[in-house]
Parts: structure tokens; sequence; C-alpha cells
């Protein structure tokens, strides 16, 4: 985070009966705020705000039970897109950037639908794809992967890794994920901001690299219909390894979309 710490305010906003941890790196530049893949925490974004420095104001945050913030009775998708909104009104921030990573790119596009005038773009990173695994044999093939790791959750969640859930909880959260991309399809033709994909060419935990080639091409024909979604770059990694290794890549395209968007306004 090197030359970002001087106005960094760190803090904690209180929602509902949860409270999420903070990061806002102030400043005039253009507001992005980063959003985590399910199981993941701010921290995982360090590389990226390091690669595109202080000349934009960085906003991250952990999800309820996540990183340093509070756990909830309520770990919905819902509830996510209520979390963004009470970021956005503590920071104050107006048409932001929303750079969004697996789950994350998920919740950026809905928020983007459902407010068209207050988003800049979207940054998906190797996420926001219409394919979702659904139906009762998918729901139980997720149910059994996660009680298989849940000895290994705990550990996970201290590495940032895990949420701080039981693996029931965890999920629930990835079947939920599963239906809101199968669901995609009629968000992503009607998105009117720019949207920029960064996709990866690997398969991550719970599904292999020909599956995920299944998942990434089915953007394809949502890309032949709506000019305002592109993809940027594809990078070698996994879906995992993404934002440790090819954070200029993403940095990249950052800049990229924030161009875009200098354009429509002139």
């Amino acid at each position: 985070m090197t030359g970002l710490q001087q106005t960094t305010w760190t803090g904690v906003i209180p929602i509902e009966d949860t409270a999420l941890t903070v990061t806002d790196s102030g400043g005039s530049g253009r507001p992005i705020v980063y959003l985590n893949g399910s199981y993941a925490t701010q921290r995982d974004w360090h590389p990226v705000i390091a690669e595109l420095g202080s000349g934009w104001r960085h906003i991250t945050y952990d999800e309820r039970a996540r990183g340093g913030s509070k756990r909830s009775a309520d770990y919905s998708f819902e509830a996510c897109v209520r979390d963004l909104d009470a970021v956005l009104q503590a920071t104050r921030v107006e048409r932001p950037l929303l750079v969004g990573w697996s789950y994350g790119a998920i919740l950026a596009v809905h928020w983007a639908d459902r407010h068209p005038k207050r988003v800049a773009g979207v940054v998906s990173v190797d996420g926001a794809m219409p394919y979702g695994l659904t139906g009762e044999e998918s729901r139980k093939r997720i149910r059994k992967l996660f009680r298989r790791m849940r000895v290994l959750l705990p550990l996970a969640s201290r590495l940032g890794l895990a949420a701080r859930m039981t693996a029931d909880q965890h999920a629930e959260i990835n079947i939920e994920a599963n239906q809101l991309s199968a669901d995609l399809v009629p968000i992503l033709d009607r998105l009117a901001c720019p949207v920029r994909y960064v996709i990866a060419t690997g398969g991550h935990t719970g599904a292999g690299a020909d599956e995920m080639a299944q998942v990434r091409a089915s953007l394809r024909p949502v890309l032949a219909r709506n000019p305002n979604l592109r993809v940027s770059v594809e990078v070698a990694s996994n879906h995992e390894a993404l934002l440790r290794k090819d954070f200029r890549a993403i940095a990249e395209v950052v800049r990229e979309t924030a161009a875009v968007q200098d354009q429509h306004a002139h």
C-alpha cells in the first residue's frame, strides 16, 4: 500500500446486526470500490491497488463474517447489496468504478443494473458470467464439497480463504451465487455502462478447467448483443490466483474502463 498510507482511513461501518471493516485511501482521485470473492477479504486487492497507485481513491471492505467484519444472521446476496449501499453512503462516494472478483463481479453488475446513473463502469475479474450449477443434483454436490472441507474451514478463515461460517452457510452462499449467475442474461443484456472482463483460463476449487471453459463460453452470446460488454484480457492464471499473479493486467483494465467512461462523458 506504498504511497497510500498518509490519507488512508480504516474504520467500522455498522449495518443491521453487524459491522463492516472498511478502508478508504481518500483523496480526490476517481473512486474505485473493490468487491471481494465469496470468502475473500479486502487484503486480496492490495497488489492491484499498489499497482494503480495514489492517483485513485481506493475503497475496500470485508463482507459479513469475512476479514475484520462481524458475523450476522443474514449472509444473503441482498444483504451484500445493502452492505455496498452502506459503504457508498458512509464514504459519500458518487459514481464509483466497481471492480469485482468472482462473487463480487455478480454484485457489481447487479448494482450497476439497479443504479445505472450512479455507476461509472464495472471491471469483472473472472465473474459475472451467465452460467451456474443449478438444480437439486448440483445443490447436493456443492453441499457435499463444503461438508468435506468443514474441518479445514476454521483454519482457512484465519488465512483469509474462507468466512467465519459453518460449512452449510458457505454452501448456501455458493448455491445462491450459482443461481444468480445462471439468471444473469437479462441483466447483462441491458447494462448501459462500460463493463470490461478479465478472464482466467484455469479451473478452481470445485470446478475443473473444462467446466470453467463452459462457464466462460457462456459470455459469448451476451458479448455479441451488448457492445458495452467486452473481454479486455485473458490471463493464464486459475480463478483463485488471479489477483495475486495478474494484478498488473487487472490494473490496466481498470485504467481502460475509466478511459472509456471519460470518452462517454465527453
